[in-house]
């Protein structure tokens, strides 16, 4: 018999979209919560669409769906109506948990906010989240994490080589991820709380904030009246054991080098440039940084002289900080993402996912499960909630269900 997850009989209304407020939800059904996806009849949730615009890998899988609705059950309910909304208000009056990212006013205008919700049932924990927060003129305002998470915190602008290269673009959910498992640690959180009190609550979470915490040390700088210095690019760099190098075979690698002064006589020996600790430029480490730009055109001469694989051999073993700058061609054969859980294969299934990034001992996630069909469980969660099939299909005949 297969274990139960931690949060099994957990009742999870799903009622959002576009990714770090339905990633929250998917967190939660990997430990075995039951989610409702709350989709429109027709189109469904827009995010099922998105590698179909301009630009995303073609696949004959929706990739983006297999990840962000797993082990998920879909209604299809138009809460335009008031039969739909009829619906989710008894939906969520047998619900432990109701995640939303509608915008205030769209709340309000489907009846569905935290104050029509919370009278029909006490122990509702009501999550939503928005791209600039709950209140001030932005509060209406719609966001992706593009330019709320990552432009607005300042990280588009902080990435920059310099100031005159254009500013960075992030890639499809680079922040809505990290956010889902701040909005997962609210969700989680006031669960914990209902368990001290036997009250549900009100959580929230949003892109800027995150953003801004993600940016956070050069943002509590800024806050405390730091002095930044110009950035600079990589072959100027002021610190060479903390910069990139390009491989004979065109692949990167960054060192991290902190502890220098323990960590260089083994980095110079791993070069096969054991001369360079005794080159008086380089002897000690305030030398380092100050002849820094000779010492970064060296390692880039040696560097380029093997491939990625070569001086990772080479590296490994030493006590070194260094890192491979990764490509996505390295993930689906990463043995120690397959060995760590990172990457798991769907139930009955050799194609792989990549897992929520929590784990607790002696607690199995669930094996994931394909993503739904838009409204693919409308019947079932509705005979499960009470309504007889007279019930079932005349919220069809009307509309409100698909």
């Amino acid at each position: 018999m297969e274990e139960k997850g931690i949060f099994d009989g957990l009742k999870v209304l799903d009622c959002a979209s576009f990714i770090a407020a339905p990633a929250a939800a998917t967190v939660l059904s990997d430990f075995g919560a039951d989610v409702i996806k709350i989709e429109p009849p027709g189109q469904g949730d827009p995010y099922r669409n998105l590698p179909n615009l301009p630009g995303y890998p073609h696949s004959e899988h929706n990739f983006a769906w297999m990840l962000e609705a797993r082990n998920k059950k879909s209604i299809a309910l138009d809460l335009s109506k008031p039969e739909g909304q009829a619906v989710l208000h008894k939906l969520a009056a047998e619900a432990d948990v109701f995640i939303t990212n509608m915008p205030p006013q769209v709340r309000q205008k489907l009846g569905i906010t935290y104050e029509h919700l919370a009278p029909t049932n006490e122990r509702l924990i009501y999550a939503s989240f928005t791209g600039y927060g709950e209140k001030g003129e932005e509060a209406n305002k719609p966001g992706f994490d593009s330019n709320a998470y990552w432009a607005r915190s300042g990280l588009m602008d902080l990435v920059r080589a310099d100031e005159h290269t254009t500013p960075a673009r992030s890639v499809a959910g680079m922040g809505d991820h990290p956010c889902a498992m701040a909005f997962y640690g609210a969700i989680v959180t006031a669960l914990y709380k209902r368990e001290r009190t036997g009250k549900g609550s009100h959580v929230a979470s949003n892109l800027m904030a995150n953003g801004v915490w993600a940016a956070s040390v050069l943002a509590q700088a800024k806050l405390v009246g730091a002095k930044f210095l110009p950035r600079r690019t990589r072959e100027n760099a002021l610190n060479a054991v903390t910069n990139h190098y390009q491989c004979k075979d065109e692949r990167w690698l960054i060192l991290s080098l902190l502890n220098e002064d323990r960590q260089w006589p083994t980095l110079a020996k791993c070069l096969g440039r054991e001369d360079l600790v005794s080159d008086p430029r380089f002897e000690h480490k305030k030398d380092r940084h100050a002849n820094s730009l000779a010492l970064v055109k060296i390692f880039d001469e040696v560097f380029a002289t093997k491939p990625l694989a070569e001086w990772r051999k080479i590296l490994d073993g030493n006590g070194l900080v260094f890192g491979v700058v990764g490509i996505l061609d390295d993930i689906p054969h990463d043995k120690q993402m397959i060995e760590n859980e990172v990457l798991v294969p769907f139930e009955n299934d050799t194609m792989l996912t990549i897992s929520s990034p929590i784990w607790v001992d002696g607690a199995k996630k669930v094996r994931p499960r394909k993503p739904p069909g838009i409204g693919e469980h409308s019947d079932e969660i509705l005979r499960n909630a009470g309504y007889d099939e007279a019930a079932i299909r005349k919220l069809r005949a009307s509309g409100a269900v698909a």
